[in-house]
């Protein structure tokens, strides 16, 4: 279950109105925006300026509460899923995404070939094409 008080509190981060509410729309609205996040979170408590939610998500970033991802072509967007190496699918007509998980098994594209000396932890694989309603043929 979803408490964002308890992941406020676990990452050492005061929790605030403006936290909570920025941390629950992220949640609720996997893969949203930045202006999207702060219409959900001024529905949720009224008047708050843009720059509050630029600052939360910012904090929320960096305490790794929530993850930014920038498809090529795309604004920045924000999710909960944190913690784990998965993958976004994104619809080139709407922009729609949707998570990917890591493939198992034989995954040569997720294996560098020469690291230069780095310690990954991470890859990153972005996944084109159209969502099933954008490719649906015109009724």
């Amino acid at each position: 279950m979803f408490d964002a008080d308890a992941l406020l509190r676990g990452a050492a981060l005061r929790v605030t109105r403006p936290r909570l509410a920025v941390l629950t729309a992220v949640h609720e609205h996997p893969h949203a925006d930045t202006d999207s996040i702060i219409r959900a979170v001024r529905g949720d408590l009224g008047d708050v300026s843009t720059q509050a939610v630029y600052d939360v998500l910012r904090a929320l970033t960096t305490a790794r509460l929530v993850r930014r991802i920038e498809p090529a072509g795309s604004v920045a967007r924000y999710e909960s899923r944190v913690g784990d190496n998965h993958h976004h699918v994104v619809c080139r007509s709407c922009g729609e995404i949707a998570d990917v998980d890591c493939a198992v098994g034989d995954t040569p594209c997720l294996t560098a070939s020469d690291d230069h000396g780095y310690a990954i932890d991470e890859a990153e694989v972005v996944y084109w094409g159209l969502c099933p309603a954008c490719s649906a043929p015109a009724a």
